[in-house]
């Protein structure tokens, strides 16, 4: 072989060719319940990053436009329902913590799922999370008060404490110490009911489904975890508009 084609090895070299098919017989690392545990960049979770803050400046930069154009409330999302999903990527424009906290709530918890779960799953639970947390909402809001009922919700948290259930969960099935995360939320919960102007309704609603859909995606045999997934998947993107419906006809 020629010089540059040679491989250094622990006894003598190899030549590229041996290198590249004893790397193909290597198996990548999977989970217990059968998905690819990914290396390197996490892109859906900087792609979910780089959405929400151009979107910030976008809210910025018109003034509120972008805010009213998007933003989610019980009495509007009746009429256009793609606000259950696009209040998701707005913040608070009056603080600017607001989205710092859950771009960096979401950096922290975000890459660990994406390389757990893969990537079409973890981006599914984030996003059926944040329609969960408008579902919350619009459950929990009283038809009888404006401020309830007409009062607009913003904010990436329902989705982001779908990935806080959705750890909680993960964590528990690879046998690790989920304390931390059990601690995390608990204070995150009480500030919501502490602290005024918080939709904790949408923290609730989004924790609870990124919780139910990570068991759904964990706790199943490795053999039947991609059917289940989808079929999980697809049947919480059905109940979600179904409750939706229902609290509407119930006002």
């Amino acid at each position: 072989m020629c010089p540059e084609c040679q491989r250094p090895a622990p006894v003598g070299i190899q030549c590229v060719d041996c290198v590249a098919a004893a790397q193909r017989a290597i198996r990548s690392p999977r989970t217990p319940w059968g998905t690819q545990v990914r290396d390197g960049r996490p892109v859906v979770t900087i792609t979910l990053i780089g959405l929400c803050v151009v979107s910030y400046v976008l809210q910025l930069a018109t003034s509120g436009a972008w805010t009213e154009r998007w933003i989610f409330s019980p009495a509007i999302g009746r009429i256009e329902p793609w606000r259950f999903l696009t209040a998701g990527f707005l913040h608070s424009e009056s603080s600017i913590f607001h989205l710092a906290f859950n771009m960096y709530a979401l950096w922290i918890v975000g890459p660990f799922l994406e390389q757990m779960l893969d990537r079409w799953r973890y981006l599914a639970l984030y996003l059926l999370s944040a329609i969960a947390g408008s579902v919350g909402v619009l459950l929990l809001a009283n038809p009888a008060s404006p401020i309830s009922w007409q009062g607009g919700v913003v904010g990436a948290s329902g989705a982001v404490f779908g990935l806080f259930g959705a750890i909680l969960v993960v964590m528990r099935r690879l046998g690790r110490d989920a304390k931390q995360i059990v601690t995390v939320i608990g204070l995150n919960i009480a500030i919501g009911f502490v602290v005024p102007g918080i939709a904790w309704q949408a923290h609730l609603g989004g924790l609870a489904m990124g919780a139910l859909l990570a068991v759904l995606y964990v706790h199943t045999p490795a053999e039947r975890s991609r059917v289940v997934a989808v079929v999980a998947t697809v049947g919480a993107a059905l109940v979600l508009p179904l409750l939706a419906i229902l609290r509407y006809a119930s006002v």
